[in-house]
């Protein structure tokens, strides 16, 4: 199966594997459960709140079996720096490009590696929120914020280059994919905080800024594809409606009445 498929997952299904600091268990017909701290029901679908923020994922309402108090043992979070806001690079700079650009080099690379362009945009908008110049407290550098060492082991020469960047994060990101057999709770964990800490504990790191990271790529990813679905439904319901339009039957002139072949001279 190709990779785009294995990460093109049904919405809501990405959050499966994700520790939160619930009180709460959504308890799911196939067998996994979600950790909460309050839900809500939107239509069709509960929402499910992953702790104080506004982090949430949506899952249809008939898929949940029950629901249950989380009564396993609350994980302390690790110290983690504090993040610092993105400031701006000064000394390199960068090809700019247009939205529909950007959104043209995305949909490249994506099908280089086979993996869902919105799934790139989401870990881009959270990485970096498209600024080409983004530079993080520790280092990182541009759209998909490539440390200077992952950067050079990439081929990546030029980080702010959006091109060689997005290039050089999703090659990143398919490694890690392939690492934890597509695992991509476990792959953006390790995006964020580092294959060792992944590796430290097993999985998610308890830090508070590694879950958020997390929660807000799916949250978005799952808003992308919620969309393009509405969007499909939509288009279909309107072509249904459309009229018939109707194809008028050819006739030949020797079928015309009152027309005799003419004789030749």
């Amino acid at each position: 199966m190709i990779l785009a498929k294995k990460i093109g997952l049904a919405v809501g299904l990405l959050l499966f594997a994700l520790p939160a600091l619930g009180t709460d268990l959504a308890i799911l017909h196939n067998g996994f459960s979600i950790p909460h701290e309050r839900r809500e029901v939107v239509g069709s679908v509960t929402r499910l709140y992953l702790g104080a923020g506004k982090d949430y994922v949506d899952i249809a309402t008939a898929q949940i079996e029950r629901f249950e108090k989380d009564l396993s043992p609350a994980i302390v979070p690790a110290p983690a720096p504090a993040a610092a806001p993105l400031t701006q690079a000064t000394s390199a700079k960068p090809q700019p490009l247009k939205t529909q650009d950007l959104k043209e080099v995305i949909n490249t690379i994506s099908d280089r590696h086979q993996i869902d362009p919105d799934f790139i945009s989401s870990v881009i908008h959270a990485e970096s929120g498209f600024n080409p110049r983004a530079v993080s407290p520790k280092g990182a550098q541009g759209l998909m914020q490539l440390m200077p060492g992952t950067a050079s082991k990439l081929g990546v020469t030029n980080a702010f280059d959006p091109r060689a960047n997005v290039e050089g994060g999703t090659r990143y990101l398919t490694e890690l994919l392939e690492r934890y057999n597509f695992d991509v709770i476990k792959a953006l964990a390790a995006y964020n905080a580092g294959p060792h800490r992944v590796q430290q504990y097993g999985g998610v790191p308890p830090y508070y800024e590694t879950r958020t990271y997390v929660a807000r790529i799916v949250r978005d990813y799952n808003r992308k594809k919620i969309a393009e679905r509405k969007a499909a439904a939509a288009t279909a319901k309107t072509a249904r409606k459309l009229p018939t339009p109707k194809v008028a039957a050819a006739v030949k002139q020797s079928a015309l009445p009152g027309v005799a072949p003419q004789a030749s001279q």
